[in-house]
C-alpha cells in the first residue's frame, strides 16, 4: 500500500491551513445587524465603513451628501460620514445624520432598540417608532419611493402606486 495518496491529502490540509480564509469583511449592514439593529437605519450606498470592536467607535461612508423624505413628513438628511458609537441595542454620541422638525434641523445624537421599537433622540426631544419601519434601507433622493413607479413599504414587500 501507497502513502503517497495519504501524504498528498495531509500535504493539502496543511497548505490550506496556513493560508487565511479569502472571505469578504462583513459589510456595514451586516455589522449593525450584529449589533441587533436592523439594516434601513443606513441608506443604501454606504461604500465604506470602519469600526473598532473594542470600543465601538464606527464610521461609516457615503458617496456623497444624502437626503430624501420618509412618510411624506420626515426628512433626512446623512453627510458624506456618519459616526458615532455602536453597541448592542444603541448607537451614542452620532453624528452626520439628521432630521428636519417644523423648519429645524436637528442632528440625530442617539438610536437605541427597545424590543421592537427603535427610539431616535436629537437630545431635547425623542420619538419611537416599529422596528418593521427599517427592515428596508431608503434610497438618497427618493427614501423608499423611487423611480420605478413601485412604493416600497417599511417592511421590505412592494405595491403599485
Amino acid at each position: 500500500m501507497s502513502l503517497a495518496p495519504i501524504f498528498a491529502l495531509i500535504s493539502t490540509l496543511l497548505i490550506l491551513q496556513s493560508h487565511p480564509s479569502t472571505s469578504s469583511p462583513p459589510t456595514a449592514y451586516e455589522i449593525l445587524e450584529s449589533y441587533d439593529f436592523p439594516v434601513g437605519l443606513l441608506p443604501k450606498g454606504v461604500v465604506n465603513y470602519d469600526i473598532d470592536r473594542t470600543t465601538g467607535k464606527f464610521n461609516a461612508y457615503l458617496n456623497g451628501s444624502c437626503s430624501f423624505s420618509l412618510e411624506g413628513s420626515y426628512q433626512l438628511r446623512y453627510k458624506p460620514v456618519i459616526s458615532g458609537y455602536i453597541s448592542n441595542d444603541r448607537l451614542t454620541s452620532l453624528s452626520g445624520i439628521s432630521v428636519k422638525v417644523l423648519f429645524l434641523w436637528l442632528n440625530i445624537v442617539e438610536v437605541t432598540r427597545n424590543g421592537d421599537q427603535i427610539g431616535f433622540s436629537v437630545g431635547i426631544a425623542s420619538a419611537n417608532f416599529p422596528i418593521d419601519n427599517f427592515y428596508e434601507c431608503p434610497q438618497c433622493g427618493c427614501g423608499l419611493v423611487c423611480d420605478n413607479g413601485q412604493f416600497i413599504e417599511w417592511y421590505g414587500t412592494s405595491q403599485d402606486q
